[in-house]
C-alpha cells in the first residue's frame, strides 16, 4: 500500500486507463482521472466497481486531448501521472491528422501538465506499434531499442499516431529543466476482463470469434498481454527507481487467432458454438483486400509472425505476464457476462 501518494491516470474511461484506476485504488493510492466529460464519470465508477471500491478516493477531472483546459488543474498536486488516454483507430481515417493530432498533442498537454505540477514520473502510454520493425512480410521479433519509422508510406496512421506521441514525450522531457521523469509502457494486443460495454476495439478479436461475426479464420496472429497486467506494469514503472528514462514492451504470448479460437471451443462448450471452424485461405482475404481497406491493410502480414520481446520488464522491473489460456477466457467471460455476445 502506498497510502496518500495521489496519481492522476488520464482516460480512465478507456480499457486500459479504467484497469490502472482499479489497480492503483487496489493498492491503496488516491486517484484522479480524466474524462472528455464529466457526465462519464457514473458509468466509470459503475465499471470499476465490480472489481474494487474506490471509497473516497477517487475524483474526476475533465480535459481533453485537443484542447488546453483542465490539464494543469488534474495534475496539479499529483505525485504522478499515467497518461494512458489516447484515440484508437483499427482502420486509417480519410485524415490522418484524426489521430495523429489529438494523440501527440494529447502527449504534450499531459506531459507539459505534470511538469509544471513538479511530479515524481510521468509513465506514458504508447504501443508495440511505435517498436515496428517495419516489413510485414517476413517474420521478425522486436523490442524496445526499435522505433517504428512514422515516414515510411506502409506505416498505419495509428502506428504514426503512437510513435509521435512517444517521441512528444520523450522530447518535452529531455528539452525541460525539470526533475520529473518518464518511462513509457508499450502494450502489444490487449486483451483480459471487460467490465462494461464501453470496451477496447482490440477485445474484437475474441467478440467477434464468440459473436460468430467471423465467418473463418485467417493466418494472423499477435502478441497478447493481458489488460491487468498491463496496468501492473504501469504501476511498475512508475514506482521502480530503474524505471526512468526507459521503454517497456508489455507482451507475453504469441497466438495465432487459429489458436484463439481452439481455447474457446474447447473450454467455453455451448457459449462457443458460434466460433468458427474452417480456415480461410491467404487467397480469399488478399483477394477480399481489394475491395475492402481494413483486410487489405493486413494481408502482408498473413501467415508472418510479428512478435515483441519483454524481457527487459521482466529483468528489470520484475513483471511476470499471466499464461494465455487465462487472458483469453476471462476476455470471453466477461463479455458472455455483460451480454456483448
Amino acid at each position: 500500500m502506498r497510502g496518500g501518494e495521489t496519481v492522476l491516470v488520464t482516460g480512465g474511461s478507456g480499457y486500459i486507463g479504467g484497469w490502472c484506476v482499479a489497480s492503483l485504488l487496489q493498492r491503496g493510492y488516491v486517484v484522479r482521472t480524466t474524462v472528455r466529460d464529466l457526465s462519464k464519470e457514473a458509468a466509470v465508477r459503475a465499471a470499476l466497481g465490480k472489481v474494487t471500491d474506490p471509497g473516497n478516493r477517487l475524483s474526476f477531472y475533465a480535459a481533453n486531448l485537443t484542447a488546453d483546459a483542465g490539464w494543469d488543474a488534474a495534475a496539479e498536486g499529483c505525485d504522478y501521472v499515467l497518461h494512458v488516454a489516447s484515440p484508437l483507430g483499427v482502420s486509417d481515417p480519410k485524415d490522418p491528422n484524426d489521430l495523429i493530432v489529438p494523440a501527440r498533442e494529447g502527449a504534450r498537454r499531459a506531459v507539459g501538465a505534470a511538469i509544471k505540477a513538479g511530479v515524481k514520473r510521468v509513465v506514458l502510454t504508447s504501443s508495440v506499434a511505435a517498436t515496428s520493425k517495419g516489413t510485414l512480410a517476413c517474420d521478425w521479433t522486436s523490442d524496445e531499442t526499435v522505433w517504428t519509422d512514422p515516414k515510411d508510406p506502409k506505416v498505419s496512421v495509428y502506428a504514426q499516431s503512437k510513435t509521435l506521441a512517444e517521441r512528444a514525450a520523450w522530447d518535452l522531457i529531455h528539452g525541460s529543466a525539470t526533475d520529473t521523469t518518464l518511462a513509457t509502457v508499450n502494450p502489444a494486443l490487449v486483451l483480459g476482463p471487460v467490465t462494461s460495454h464501453d470496451f477496447s476495439e482490440s477485445v474484437q478479436v475474441v467478440e467477434r470469434l464468440l459473436s460468430g461475426r467471423a465467418p473463418g479464420i485467417p493466418r494472423l496472429g499477435f502478441n497478447v498481454v493481458d489488460v491487468r497486467d498491463v496496468a501492473d506494469l504501469h504501476i511498475r514503472a512508475m514506482t521502480d527507481p530503474h524505471a526512468a528514462g526507459e521503454r517497456f514492451i508489455a507482451a507475453a504470448n504469441y497466438a495465432w487467432m487459429w489458436d484463439i479460437a481452439e481455447l474457446l471451443r474447447a473450454n467455453l462448450g455451448a457459449a462457443a458454438a458460434k466460433v468458427p471452424t474452417r480456415k480461410v485461405p491467404d487467397f480469399v482475404i488478399r483477394l477480399a483486400g481489394l475491395f475492402d481497406k481494413d483486410l487489405g491493410s493486413v494481408t502482408p502480414s498473413l501467415g508472418h509472425k510479428h512478435d515483441y520481446a519483454s524481457e527487459k520488464a521482466q529483468r528489470m522491473l520484475g513483471w511476470k505476464p499471466r499464461p494465455l489460456q487465462e487472458t483469453i477466457l476471462d476476455c470471453a467471460s466477461s463479455l458472455i457476462g455483460i451480454g456483448a455476445v
